[in-house]
C-alpha cells in the first residue's frame, strides 16, 4: 500500500573533530603530479662465457638457473665445445627441453647415440646428435635468438679463431664441439672447423666484444688436473669376461666400448688418451687466457669426480653448477655494486 521513498540527506555540520570511521579517498589534485615509484638501478649488460668440458658441462645449467633465480640473467652468452651446446639452448629459449634430455641419458642411450665411424676423420660421425639438434632448432639462425649468443670455434690449416654468431645455430654448436679426433670436422663457409677450445676454451673476450660490461666465466677445469681427469667407462656389474678375453659377437659393443673409453684394469681407451690430452691443453690454454682477460666473477664447478664420457651423471654436474654458482653469488653482487657506481660517477 504504501511506496518507499529514499532520499539522501546531507548531513548537518558539526563541530566534532572525531575521526571520520568511514573516510572517503581523497581525490588528487590535477595540479599536482602523481608521486612516482623510485626507479631501481640498472644492472650493467652481464656475459657469461661458458667453456668446454665434455659431460662436466652439464653443470652449465645449473649455472644459468642460479644466475636467473637471483635476479642476474644473462645478456650476452658465449659458449665453446658443450658451453656452446648448453648456450645455445640458453639463448633459445630451450633449457628447459635441455636439461630434460641430460637427466634421462643413461649409459646405454648415451652409447646408442655414439655412430661409430672408424675409416673417416673422427670415431664418430656425430650424424645423430646432430639429427636431434637438427628437430629442435630446424634452420633457426643464430642471430634471430631472444639474447646475444656467439659459439666459438677453430678453423683447421690456419688455427684461427672463429667466432659463429651468424648462420645455423645448429651448424655453430656442431663446429664448436667437433673434438678432433672424436667427432668430424664441420664444413662452413669453405672452412672446416673443429673444437673452439683449442683457441678460446672459456671465451670472456668474445663476451666482452659483444658488448658485456660485467663478465662471468665458467671453469670446468679448476680442480680436475694434478688429480687424474681420466675415468674409466667401465661398472664392474656391467661387465662379466676378463679384460683380455675376445669377445663373442653378442659383446661387439663392450669391445667398442672398451677401446674407445678403457679397459676395466684402468688402462685408459683412444678416446679418453685424446680427449685427456686435449683437455689438458684446454686447461693451459684457459690459464694463459684467463691471465691476460681475466673475468669480473669466475665461477668454478667441482667436477673432477665426474668422467668426462659420464653424461649420465647430469643430476650430479647440474647440482655442482648449481652449488658453485651460490658461492659465487656474493662476489658478483658486489662487482654489479661496483661497477654500477663507476658508471655513475
Amino acid at each position: 500500500m504504501f511506496q518507499a521513498v529514499t532520499r539522501r540527506v546531507r548531513p548537518a555540520p558539526t563541530n566534532d573533530k572525531s575521526p571520520d570511521t568511514n573516510p572517503r579517498p581523497e581525490e588528487p589534485n590535477p595540479g599536482t603530479p602523481n608521486p612516482e615509484k623510485p626507479r631501481a638501478e640498472p644492472r650493467p649488460t652481464i656475459g657469461v662465457a661458458l667453456g668446454g668440458g665434455s659431460a662436466r658441462g652439464w653443470a652449465h645449467i645449473g649455472v644459468l638457473r642460479t644466475l636467473e633465480a637471483a635476479g642476474y640473467a644473462p645478456d650476452i652468452i658465449a659458449g665453446t665445445s658443450i658451453g656452446a651446446v648448453v648456450g645455445g639452448c640458453y639463448a633459445a629459449g630451450k633449457l628447459d627441453g635441455l636439461e630434460e634430455f641430460a637427466l634421462g641419458l643413461s649409459r646405454r642411450r648415451m652409447f646408442g647415440l655414439m655412430d661409430l665411424n672408424f675409416g673417416g676423420s673422427g670415431l664418430i660421425t656425430g650424424s645423430k646428435l646432430s639429427d636431434l639438434l637438427g628437430k629442435e632448432f630446424g634452420d633457426t639462425k643464430t642471430d634471430s635468438l631472444p639474447k646475444k649468443f656467439c659459439a666459438i670455434a677453430t678453423e683447421l690449416g690456419t688455427g684461427h679463431e672463429i667466432w659463429l654468431s651468424q648462420g645455423r645455430l645448429v651448424d655453430a654448436m656442431r663446429a664448436s664441439y667437433a673434438l678432433p679426433g672424436v667427432f668430424k670436422p664441420v664444413k662452413l663457409a669453405n672452412r672446416w672447423l673443429i673444437d673452439g677450445a683449442l683457441v678460446n676454451p672459456i671465451p670472456v673476450s668474445v663476451c666482452r666484444a659483444m658488448g658485456a660490461r660485467l663478465v662471468i666465466a665458467v671453469n670446468l677445469h679448476s680442480d680436475v688436473f694434478g688429480r687424474g681427469s681420466v675415468k674409466p667407462y667401465w661398472d664392474e656389474a656391467e661387465e662379466d669376461d676378463g679384460p683380455d678375453t675376445p669377445a663373442p659377437p653378442q659383446s661387439a659393443g663392450r669391445m667398442v666400448r672398451r677401446q674407445m673409453f678403457g679397459h676395466r684394469d684402468g688402462a685408459p681407451g683412444i678416446s679418453s688418451v685424446m680427449i685427456d690430452a686435449f683437455n689438458i691443453t684446454q686447461d693451459r690454454i684457459s690459464r694463459a687466457r684467463l691471465g691476460g682477460d681475466p673475468p669480473d666473477v669466475n665461477i668454478s664447478p667441482r667436477m673432477r669426480k665426474i668422467g668426462l664420457f659420464e653424461f649420465h651423471r647430469a643430476r650430479e654436474a647440474i647440482a655442482g653448477g648449481i652449488e658453485a654458482a651460490e658461492r659465487a653469488l656474493e662476489e658478483l653482487s658486489e662487482a654489479v655494486e661496483t661497477l654500477g657506481r663507476a658508471e655513475r660517477a
